[in-house]
């Protein structure tokens, strides 16, 4: 290749307009972003996610649209999302039971740590011991006093694999009890099951049970968290009560497609750390017995993995089951 026909090419290389892949970077978003929900709506990743989504869509100018797909504990709506383009232009809520999954499931049709990137983790949530209002137990004393009293007879609900399912398996390991594991369907089924007294308890989340401990319904024994919650100052935890092993920190946090430039993982994560710090976010977060999180994409890998291994370890000894 001679001189002049060298400098024209080289010339010509220069008047390139910048990769797709680069220009999409640089100016991203220029399109709305679609956010799969692997749950139901009005279910703690579709609350979260859609409360973080609305400070989103004024950040970033364009609209997030939601995209609910329940199903297998999460792994339908999360199959979905690695299956897509990592483009950055969709998004997913993961949550604590869509981790548990991978030691559920004989065979999973993705692998959470390597077809799924984190972006951001965004909140812990924590989980409250209730019962029928009109039970005889009036504490967590009277319900150990009653299940030793009478083993196997006393019934809890909760979505296997699911927070609910370990926290009470948690509580019958620490408190030496048998206590007959009842499953359902969602935490909505869960809670309706104590509520008409199919079930004499659940250990769910602060946010599916506050209706009903405000209309008087329901009554509150204790909170599955390292310290009392805000919304419920006077509720003692099991730490307190001489049960410290009874803890079950649930959280939600986005993630993306395996591959979603490491550029616009970054704005998002940025973006949604500062969403999580709005006044508004922490006092809504605070009344569903939550509090932010606002970990990185590195910090929530680490902490993906450290889930996994635990729970799985758990999962094993007591031998969980997918339903």
């Amino acid at each position: 290749m001679n001189r002049r026909l060298l400098l024209i090419t080289i010339a010509g290389l220069a008047a390139l307009p910048p990769s797709a892949g680069a220009q999409d970077t640089a100016l991203y978003p220029v399109k709305s972003i679609r956010v799969i929900v692997p749950s139901t709506p009005g279910s703690p990743p579709d609350v979260v996610g859609r409360l973080i989504g609305e400070k989103l869509t004024a950040a970033l100018g364009k609209p997030l649209v939601f995209d609910n797909r329940p199903g297998a504990t999460g792994i339908i709506g999360l199959e979905a999302l690695a299956r897509t383009p990592a483009d950055g232009y969709t998004l997913g809520v993961m949550s604590m039971p869509f981790v548990v999954n991978a030691n559920l499931m004989a065979k999973m049709p993705y692998d959470t740590e390597k077809d799924l990137a984190p972006v951001a983790l965004v909140n812990w949530a924590y989980s409250l011991l209730v019962v029928p209002a009109a039970s005889p137990l009036k504490s967590v004393a009277d319900l150990i006093s009653a299940a030793k009293a009478r083993p196997g007879a006393l019934k809890y609900s909760g979505t296997n694999g699911t927070p609910p399912h370990i926290a009470g398996e948690l509580f019958k390991r620490a408190a030496g009890v048998d206590i007959q594991h009842v499953p359902y369907k969602g935490a909505p089924a869960s809670v309706l099951a104590v509520l008409t007294g199919d079930v004499d308890m659940t250990i769910t989340s602060v946010g599916a049970l506050s209706p009903h401990i405000k209309s008087g319904k329901l009554r509150a024994l204790a909170a599955a968290s390292p310290q009392r919650i805000a919304a419920y100052p006077e509720l003692p935890t099991f730490v307190e009560l001489g049960y410290p092993g009874v803890q079950v920190r649930d959280w939600q946090g986005f993630v993306a497609p395996a591959g979603t430039p490491k550029s616009v993982i970054a704005r998002l994560h940025a973006e949604i750390a500062k969403a999580a710090s709005m006044p508004d976010v922490k006092a809504r977060l605070e009344a569903l017995g939550m509090e932010p999180a606002s970990a990185g994409p590195e910090q929530f890998a680490a902490h993906i993995h450290s889930e996994m291994q635990r729970w799985g370890k758990f999962v094993r000894e007591v031998g969980i089951r997918a339903d």
